[in-house]
């Protein structure tokens, strides 16, 4: 008998024509490793309450710092309002001047009389005669000059430029006087403001301008790198830059003012680098009350210089219609004195600019010195350096 085998086809040897084919580099390869944690379940998210996540969004600090924005905010319509609500003229230097040939002591009879109004909203002096009253008004020391006529008709000598509202309630006393007297009065602004600049207030605007160009630039500076600088080359280096913007930000506001709008004219150099010390003073203060009280420093520099400053700077209402609070702080902060100087500057060339420039230069001096001395005394740390990690 016959047995038949089948053939079996024998076993593939390991070799190299059993490695697998390489994966051409224009044939994509669909194997990829596992990923490590393909295995593992995820962790289901936690669900937190309305209570957790609010206990996490308002904290201490969050809240104390949105009080102080409304602290701020009703401050400004306090301070806004308080001084603007009920302008009133109160002591409102002026001179008084006899004709030549009148009475001797008609001046002081005059004087006398408007010195005894009810309110007591003029304090009037008697001047030689109509020359020497007239200096007064150009070297800004009175804002009216009354002139007795001989007859039945006075004169009164205004200057709009220092304050348009002055002017008309000067007009308004005087010829409530003169009426009650059965005389009239003549009203001539001798010393007006510009035509392009309505009602004198554009040096307050200006002023206002450079005033907020140096408080935020010097937040800026804060926010970007740090309240305090981390060394005194550092904040040298933050003082210099401010100087910097400074001095361009005065050509700015001067080109603006006096060239293109004809606003301020005739005074390009003296009012660019008023603007360049203002700039200066406002940024340097904002700047040490940073290094001193970090963001807060921002806040109390808004308060000085807006909140307070700007009401009581003699912009829309000088200081002898103001209440006695604004009218004392005004002459004093960084708004009144760049506003003083420059309709000095502008409208008042016998008239001295030497306290404005002295109240400027110090609150830059001594914003310049806070913020070297904690700069080098309490500098800031620096920041940390990640090391890099090895693969």
């Amino acid at each position: 008998m016959t047995h038949r085998t089948e053939d079996v086809p024998p076993e593939p040897v390991p070799g190299p024509a059993s490695d697998p084919k390489p994966t051409s580099a224009s044939e994509p390869n669909h194997t990829s490793a596992p990923e490590p944690d393909a295995g593992r379940p995820v962790p289901p998210v936690e669900q937190r309450g309305f209570a957790a996540e609010l206990r996490d969004a308002v904290t201490v600090r969050s809240f104390v710092l949105v009080l102080g924005v409304l602290v701020l905010q009703l401050g400004f319509i306090a301070s806004y309002l308080g001084a603007f609500h009920n302008p009133q003229p109160r002591d409102i230097p002026i001179a008084v001047a006899a004709p030549a040939g009148a009475p001797t002591g008609s001046a002081d009879q005059a004087v006398a009389r408007l010195n005894q109004l009810p309110g007591h909203p003029v304090n009037a002096r008697a001047a030689s005669d109509a020359t020497a009253a007239l200096g007064l008004l150009n070297d800004r020391t009175v804002y009216g000059v009354v002139l007795l006529g001989p007859g039945n008709s006075d004169r009164l000598q205004v200057a709009s430029a220092a304050g348009a509202s002055v002017s008309t309630a000067l007009g308004t006393i005087i010829g409530g006087v003169d009426r009650s007297q059965g005389r009239t009065v003549v009203i001539t602004d001798v010393i007006p403001a510009g035509r392009g600049d309505a009602r004198g207030l554009s040096a307050f605007y200006v002023v206002v301008g450079w005033m907020v160009g140096g408080y935020l630039v010097a937040a800026i500076f804060g926010i970007a790198k740090g309240s305090r600088p981390t060394s005194r080359n550092r904040g040298l280096i933050r003082l210099a830059a401010l100087a910097l913007y400074a001095v361009v930000s005065g050509f700015g506001g001067a080109l603006i003012a006096e060239t293109i709008l004809s606003a301020l004219s005739g005074h390009f150099q003296a009012l660019w680098w008023l603007g360049a010390l203002l700039v200066f003073a406002v940024g340097a203060v904002t700047m040490a009350l940073q290094v001193l009280l970090d963001i807060v420093g921002i806040g109390l520099a808004i308060l000085i210089f807006v909140v307070l400053g700007n009401p009581s700077a003699g912009g829309a209402y000088p200081s002898v219609l103001l209440p006695p609070f604004w009218a004392a702080i005004g002459p004093w902060l960084p708004p009144g004195a760049g506003t003083d100087a420059v309709r000095t500057i502008v409208y008042f060339p016998a008239a001295s600019v030497s306290r404005p420039l002295w109240t400027l230069g110090t609150y830059a001096l001594v914003g310049t010195v806070v913020t070297m001395l904690v700069a080098a005394l309490r500098p800031a740390p620096p920041p940390a350096r990640h090391a890099a990690t090895e693969p």
